[in-house]
């Protein structure tokens, strides 16, 4: 049977066992719901209570600040939302990136129906914001700044601290998506200056289905569920106590092995990085090279942009897993070209050619070498018109 690489960690990422293991007794054993008052579901409520103190305390937050969610789309819909909606009456203005992922600029696609206005900030070649337009654009009437703390695409990380303190000197709630961030790099919510923060965990080697948001005390928020009146009534549903446990396991896990962790993913990267440079002509690196998620590198070749689909079906046939960027924008049946590729400087064409390869904590030098063959392979393949500085 053919051996299976995974290299998509930036989509999803395999359920650690350990994780699994701590999820178990609350599947068949620990079932009570938290909102009963018998000692079911009384112990249910003091899981989670725990679960809830000791996610809080990764991100320097206290525990009523957590919301938790069935997900990062959940989440950014909520702070989004649920923030235009609560403050309409100081003012109907929003500041996101241009590089935000889709359930962000949807939403704000929907707030613009609605009677919002929206600004678009834009970024450098790189992916990283341009602070100078922040200050430009933020007013009086705006109510909410959303900028993502790492590019699911590309891996660049934004300066949300700096972000952060204009956000505060205006009194104007800060947002940030850090569903690719939180566990792999550290961030601490008061330092960076936040006052809602999305986190999520099946990229953290955690289940599907399950998050948080983050909201500072006094921040004023709307729920978009209304029921029981569960997560401080800001999220009326019966918690998935089982996902909420499994959650907090993979983001205990990755905390106390971020520093070894990243060490293995930049060495893989660099490794990778190297390796392009040295064999192909044409590469060329989307995104900053260093200042990104240690895991992540996405690239693209010259001349063969328009052959990513094929490049990947043919890695996909060698049992190697990437990505042409974005798992989410795979649903877009339109084929739009990365609009991450097109913030930062390329065509629609070029923007529909990149690969992205996402290491992840079961990612092995020797998976790193099968790919090296995979990709070589499957390049010389394609075409016959393509240069190579040396063979492989």
């Amino acid at each position: 049977m053919k051996q299976k690489i995974y290299l998509d960690n930036a989509a999803t990422t395999q359920v650690d066992e350990r994780v699994v293991l701590s999820m178990l007794p609350y599947h068949s054993e620990e079932y009570g719901n938290a909102s009963s008052l018998h000692s079911f579901g009384t112990h249910a409520k003091e899981i989670l209570d725990r679960s809830r103190r000791k996610l809080a305390s990764f991100i320097g937050a206290e525990p009523n600040e957590i919301v938790f969610t069935s997900g990062g789309t959940e989440a950014n819909n909520l702070a989004l939302k649920g923030i235009a909606f609560a403050n309409r009456s100081k003012g109907n203005h929003l500041i996101v990136s241009a590089i935000e992922h889709d359930c962000v600029l949807n939403v704000c696609k929907w707030l613009e129906t609605q009677g919002f206005y929206i600004t678009y900030l834009p970024v450098d070649n790189t992916g990283v914001v341009d602070v100078d337009e922040l200050k430009k654009y933020i007013n009086s009437k705006t109510i909410l700044v959303s900028i993502m703390h790492a590019n699911n695409e590309i891996g660049t990380l934004e300066p949300i601290a700096e972000i952060g303190q204009i956000c505060k000197s205006y009194n104007v709630p800060f947002h940030s998506d850090a569903c690719q961030s939180f566990g792999k790099i550290p961030i601490k919510v008061n330092e960076a200056g936040l006052d809602l923060l999305t986190i999520n965990s099946h990229k953290i080697y955690g289940p599907k289905g399950v998050g948080a948001l983050y909201v500072r005390k006094g921040v004023n928020i709307i729920p978009l569920l209304h029921g029981g009146g569960q997560e401080s009534g800001i999220r009326s549903t019966t918690e998935n106590l089982p996902g909420i446990v499994g959650f907090v396991n993979a983001a205990e896990l990755c905390i106390e092995g971020m520093k070894i962790e990243s060490s293995t993913l930049l060495r893989l990267r660099k490794n990778l990085t190297d390796f392009l440079f040295d064999n192909f002509d044409n590469v060329y690196i989307n995104g900053s090279i260093d200042d990104k998620l240690p895991g992540l590198l996405n690239f693209s070749f010259h001349g063969l942009e328009g052959e990513t689909m094929r490049l990947l079906l043919l890695l996909d046939e060698k049992g190697i897993a990437v990505s042409a960027g974005s798992a989410c924008s795979s649903n877009d049946k339109t084929h739009n070209a990365s609009h991450v590729l097109q913030a930062i400087g390329l065509n629609q064409f070029e923007a529909r050619g990149s690969i992205r390869v996402s290491f992840g904590r079961y990612s092995t030098e020797k998976d790193l070498e099968k790919f090296k063959v995979a990709l070589t392979e499957s390049i010389n393949s394609l075409t016959s018109i393509f240069s190579y500085k040396s063979s492989y």
